[in-house]
């Protein structure tokens, strides 16, 4: 997985969730009923104090019992009061942080569907989910909880100092001073723990990668017997995030401790010098016992700064981990001022084509030149890794030219919007791809309605009849990546979701070889069929493919070095007929 360098500065946190906070926006409203519910329950809370510092100057000191029962029922009104508050204000940050956290996996999984392909080669599978999944919900706590302790702290000092300063201004300093540590220990924790929170978050991106690749490549596991291999990686991974973990609680647990120590050595303060003060006559015992109400309400904010900073710094670590994800911009996308293409002839035509991999400094096509009539097929041969598919991802614009171009009836590929490059041409892969969703999902992909005489058509050119026998027809579910199907069957529903629709430009790498050698040929009958007034670029990995092909393209040393028939190729060119004679010979041996 690609590292970004991160900046160190200490405000980093609060400029990444920035980014973040316009996600409330839609719901400002239950935004405002939480700031409102807030500022309510601290008002209550900062009330009962005071309320108590009168009964205990009043009816208790001078023996008014008649007068204790109304403050009594003041106290019950305040802290009812309190108790809505605290419901609304629970109920509603709760709410908006929930769809907040919606809004913003939505559009970080548009943002990955948007990436070009070469940045999913290059990033591992487990990264992105825990980026996708757990960052996302770190954000989202942050923000319901984390940050608004962080400002309910900050507002309940403020508010507490003022009541204590009425109180007795000498006490409140007294107060402060033992609260100025805070400030140190706080910096000496973030430094260490955001160290910590990035490794453990990479870490469990890691460990999910772990058992995605588990999950997907578990039939090549058992076969070759390698359970206790796999089982023996994820527990060294495990491990990892088990000791990092636990150096987090570690961390925390110290910081915790003495956050919690500061209010308890305020209070012997308090207690020694408020006594005194009640002594001399300069505080009353319920101004007294008011002040130590109050130490008592910065018990939890003080306890509760070590489990926002924590999360503060986890927050900060999950936005830079998305950051590099939405940071990155799709290479492929639609250009200034690209066009749609109502109607395709189908004509193709790729113009010194050169094309190497991101971050690569080696050439797979170099000078390459190839043109395709409306309604011609044309096969593409080559020697292992010469850049046949690599040919076939650059007319869809999975991947862009380095050099040169790709057109389309005359026009550069990039200048059309994808979406309408991209509904002319059908396409199927030698490694067919199908979701966990239904056989008539996978097969329509999202299209509009699709016409059932057309479907049915489509089946019957990929002899995908098997369908019909399936336990519920088209609706049956063929489970993740297709695999309760065979992977000849998931081929040739690959075949029928690339003719679906009729495209009128079809491009097929080696779309027939998980079929027998039977089904191969009766696929090849109906494809000959098919591909009439169709334009095709065709892959081709085994000699029996040939016979669609109206032309062959031998591709060597990244470019284009022979065009022809089959028969013409054969007899003239050493090269193509030494590969097509290996091939043959290795698909017609027999196991003995």
């Amino acid at each position: 997985m690609p590292q970004k360098k991160r900046k160190e500065s200490s405000d980093l946190g609060l400029l990444a969730l920035r980014r973040y906070l316009p996600y409330l926006r839609p719901y400002i409203g239950l935004v405002a009923i939480f700031g409102v519910a807030q500022l309510g329950s601290l008002a209550a809370s900062a009330a009962i104090p005071k309320v108590i510092q009168q009964i205990i100057d009043g009816p208790i000191t001078h023996h008014q019992i008649g007068q204790m029962l109304p403050m009594a029922g003041l106290l019950v009104a305040i802290g009812l009061l309190e108790f809505v508050f605290i419901y609304l204000r629970r109920n509603f940050s709760g709410v908006a942080s929930l769809r907040m956290e919606t809004d913003l996996r939505n559009d970080f999984y548009g943002h990955l569907q948007n990436l070009h392909v070469a940045f999913h080669d290059n990033w591992q599978s487990g990264q992105l989910l825990s980026r996708a999944i757990s960052d996302i919900a770190t954000v989202r706590r942050f923000v319901s909880f984390g940050l608004i302790w962080f400002l309910q702290t900050i507002v309940t000092f403020a508010v507490v100092f003022v009541l204590m300063w009425t109180l007795d201004w000498r006490l409140a300093l007294a107060v402060v001073v033992c609260m100025l540590p805070i400030a140190y220990i706080s910096k000496v924790f973030t430094d260490k723990y955001k160290v910590i929170a990035r490794r453990q978050q990479d870490q469990q991106g890691d460990l999910t990668t772990i058992i995605e690749e588990m999950a997907t490549g578990v039939r090549i596991i058992k076969a070759f017997g390698r359970m206790q291999l796999v089982q023996k990686r994820y527990e060294t991974q495990a491990e990892l995030l088990r000791a990092t973990n636990l150096e987090g609680v570690t961390a925390r647990a110290q910081v915790w401790s003495l956050l919690t120590f500061l209010p308890n050595m305020s209070l012997v303060v308090v207690l020694l010098l408020g006594g005194l003060n009640v002594i001399q006559g300069t505080l009353t015992i319920g101004g007294l016992v008011a002040f130590m109400s109050y130490v008592f309400m910065l018990a939890w904010p003080m306890d509760a700064i070590g489990w926002v900073l924590s999360m503060s710094e986890e927050c900060r670590t999950a936005s830079e981990r998305l950051n590099e994800v939405l940071d990155s911009r799709p290479e492929i996308a639609d250009r200034a001022g690209a066009r749609s293409m109502e109607r395709c002839s189908g004509r193709i035509e790729f113009r010194d084509v050169g094309f190497k991999y991101p971050g690569s400094d080696e050439w797979i096509l170099r000078g390459l030149n190839l043109s395709i009539d409306p309604g011609e097929t044309v096969g593409l041969v080559g020697r292992t890794g010469s850049g046949k598919t690599t040919l076939a991802c650059l007319l869809p614009r999975l991947y862009d030219v380095a050099e040169g171009q790709v057109l389309l009836d005359g026009v550069d590929v990039r200048d059309l919007h994808l979406r309408s490059l991209r509904s002319h041409i059908g396409v199927a892969f030698e490694e067919p791809i199908l979701f966990s969703a239904s056989v008539h999902e996978n097969l329509v992909m999202g299209r509009p309605v699709v016409d059932d005489a057309e479907l049915k058509r489509a089946i019957d050119v990929a002899r995908a009849g098997f369908v019909w026998e399936l336990p519920w027809g088209l609706e049956t579910r063929v489970g993740e990546q297709g695999y309760t199907l065979s992977g000849g069957q998931r081929q040739r529903l690959a075949l029928a979701r690339a003719v679906l629709g009729r495209p009128q430009v079809l491009v097929l790498d080696d779309p027939l070889s998980s079929v027998d050698v039977h089904t191969e040929a009766v696929i090849e009958e109906s494809l000959a069929t098919v591909l009439e007034g169709v334009t095709a670029l065709l892959v081709v990995h085994r000699p029996s493919t040939l016979a669609l092909a109206d032309r062959v393209a031998l591709i060597d040393g990244g470019a284009v070095v022979a065009t022809g028939t089959h028969t013409d190729l054969m007899k003239t060119n050493e090269l193509y007929r030494a590969l097509l004679s290996q091939e043959y010979e290795t698909s017609t041996q027999v196991p003995a």
